[in-house]
């Protein structure tokens, strides 16, 4: 599904360049679920972005779905990340002028469905998320574990091929940080590809396999 060659991400500096990720060469398979591990500072969240298509200012190769993302341009890459991939992200990324309804449904516009359908799926996450009496207010009358839940919802709801996660249960209560975790497992059981930045040994034990990243280079896989 995910293939990377010689990726790398830099940062010019006046002394110098500075590398955020050097040499990375990953394989992820179809139906993985890779935890992505490391010390604040490593490149997770950077190798995530560029996973999940929202940072394009990198080098090297990257291949999803048979795709050459480094060939494609800027509004190809975007209908493919809008039409496989989930993320959630580790700061919400919310729309803070739309209800928390209106949220969950943006994806799905996305995709062509009708509304009639897009209601039906809405209220399906909003029950199974336990949100159905936030589903009117707005991210900023949220906690912020309910803003979480949101976000994971809103990146699940589209059933993406790919799920990339920064942080996923970082805002939430440790039940809850499980709740969504078994999620996850589940999800991937039932064939969803799941990508996961995480500090948690915990949450890492939930996927096929960890990543483990130092100063921008990948030191075990």
């Amino acid at each position: 599904m995910i293939n990377l060659r010689n990726v790398e991400k830099v940062y010019p500096l006046k002394g110098g360049v500075f590398y955020a990720l050097r040499n990375i060469n990953l394989a992820i398979r179809e139906g993985e679920f890779v935890s992505i591990m490391g010390p604040s500072g490593s490149g997770k969240s950077t190798l995530l972005h560029i996973l999940g298509l929202h940072d394009s200012a990198w080098g090297g190769e990257y291949q999803l779905l048979d795709q050459a993302v480094d060939k494609l341009d800027k509004k190809k890459r975007f209908e493919l990340q809008k039409k496989h991939i989930g993320f959630v992200f580790q700061s919400y990324h919310l729309l803070d002028d739309l209800t928390v309804y209106e949220n969950l449904e943006i994806p799905l516009s996305y995709r062509d469905m009708p509304k009639k359908e897009r209601e039906s799926v809405v209220c399906d996450v909003l029950d199974r998320f336990g949100i159905v009496g936030k589903k009117d207010l707005y991210p900023n009358q949220l906690s912020g574990g309910q803003q979480q839940l949101v976000g994971v919802a809103r990146a699940l709801i589209a059933s993406p091929s790919l799920l990339l996660a920064d942080e996923p249960t970082g805002n939430l209560h440790s039940d809850q940080g499980r709740e969504i975790m078994r999620l996850f497992k589940k999800l991937n059981e039932e064939g969803t590809t799941i990508i996961q930045v995480t500090h948690s040994e915990e949450n890492a034990s939930y996927g096929s396999r960890t990543v483990r990243l130092a100063d921008g280079v990948i030191i075990s896989q």
